[in-house]
């Protein structure tokens, strides 16, 4: 008798510890899967701003995003971050960054002088003229600025310049200075700071740097190639 009764307690200790066992692997598989899941939904959205960045040309805001993918901007704006913390690591060659109010994924700065060799030995460079970007530098730091302004400054008359940097949708007008002849204002667009990979115009070098580099440049240290490819050759409207 008394042995039948140590087996019953037998089993119910075991039953108990079963029991107890199936509670505790319960708890910990509702504790695991329940983050894995909104990690896993996290990663895919991740990966879906990732290749929204990518494939779009011009810098997307998270508002865009957010409104675009039915998705919160505080979420929206979290993951973005994310993705900046993990293109910054060092065996990324290129990052996200923000510029001009938006998003966008470029090369980075380090790589820039090697990429622009590989770039140049693919297809002929294409950039502005000399006079073009004097212009183009004189209106960024002097913003607004008007056209007698900067032929006052440059010394040389500019009317063709003006047109190709508004062709190409650097420069915009901004109103008209309140003077005899109310002459138009120009300043730099939003395509501006695209084009040179700014998040605003706080990030324009320092006069002073700015100075340094057109010394170097003058003086020789920054080599150019032997002929000027045939894409370069200054408009006649850029003489000036």
């Amino acid at each position: 008798m008394e042995e039948l009764e140590q087996d019953a307690e037998t089993v119910e200790a075991g039953d108990e510890g079963e029991i107890a066992e199936a509670i505790v692997t319960s708890d910990l598989l509702a504790g695991v899967e329940a983050p894995s899941a909104i990690s896993t939904e996290d990663s895919q959205l991740k990966a879906l701003l990732e290749a929204v960045v990518y494939i779009t040309e011009e810098p997307l805001s998270p508002a865009q995003i957010a409104a675009a993918l039915n998705q919160p901007r505080e979420r929206v704006q979290t993951l973005l971050d994310e993705l900046v913390a993990e293109y910054d690591k060092p065996e990324h060659g290129v990052t996200m960054r923000e510029v001009a109010g938006g998003y966008k994924m470029t090369t980075k700065a380090e790589h820039h002088e090697t990429v622009r060799s590989f770039v140049r030995s693919l297809k002929p460079p294409l950039k502005l003229s000399l006079p073009a970007l004097e212009t183009l530098a004189v209106i960024a730091y002097k913003q607004p600025v008007t056209a007698p302004e900067i032929m006052e400054i440059r010394g040389v008359q500019g009317a063709g310049v003006l047109k190709t940097l508004l062709d190409r949708k650097l420069i915009a007008a901004a109103g008209r200075k309140n003077v005899i002849g109310k002459p138009i204002l120009y300043k730099t667009t939003r395509d501006f700071l695209v084009q040179f990979g700014l998040k605003d115009l706080t990030e324009l070098p320092s006069l002073k740097e700015f100075e340094e580099i057109r010394r170097m440049a003058m003086d020789g240290d920054t080599p150019e190639p032997a002929a000027a490819p045939a894409d370069v050759t200054t408009p006649p409207e850029e003489q000036n």
